[in-house]
């Protein structure tokens, strides 16, 4: 049973959703520090910030509207900063280091129903119409070192 275990937890997916938490954790610190000690004293500028002595008293029992207010502008916040400070700046960052080509489709859809289809297909599976022909693909331009080839008269 301890042989088993020990296999369990030494699995890499298993360590690696420990260490996601872990970094996740340490992650959430820092970006509720961001935009409590940063994001929120800006906003305080123009006036008040905490909403928590808002609220409604509706048959003798207080809504306390400002303290969703104050969980609801936390939040906006929160995303707004792990957007801009991490989301973007990543995509950016996988974006330049992309190196392999675009996949090409292996389907195309049916002129008829719209349907996935195989490039090669000569009917639709879907509908079971004829399917034209995909398009051939554009002749490449001779380079440099190909010739030319000779004009038909």
């Amino acid at each position: 049973m301890l042989k088993d275990f020990k296999a369990f937890i030494l699995r890499g997916n298993v360590v690696d959703l420990a260490v996601g938490v872990v970094i996740g954790a340490a992650f959430g610190a820092v970006i509720t520090s961001l935009v409590t000690d940063i994001f929120t004293p800006i906003l305080a500028i123009p006036g008040s910030t905490d909403f928590s002595d808002l609220k409604i008293t509706a048959g003798g029992s207080d809504v306390l509207y400002g303290n969703f207010l104050n969980a609801l502008i936390a939040f906006l916040l929160i995303a707004a900063a792990v957007f801009f400070c991490i989301v973007r700046p990543v995509n950016a960052l996988m974006a330049r280091r992309k190196t392999e080509p675009d996949v090409e489709s292996t389907t195309r859809d049916c002129p008829w129903c719209l349907s996935a289809i195989p490039v090669g297909a000569r009917a639709c599976a879907f509908c079971t119409r004829e399917v034209p022909p995909p398009p051939a693909p554009p002749a490449a331009a001779p380079g440099p070192s190909e010739p030319a080839p000779p004009p038909t008269p």
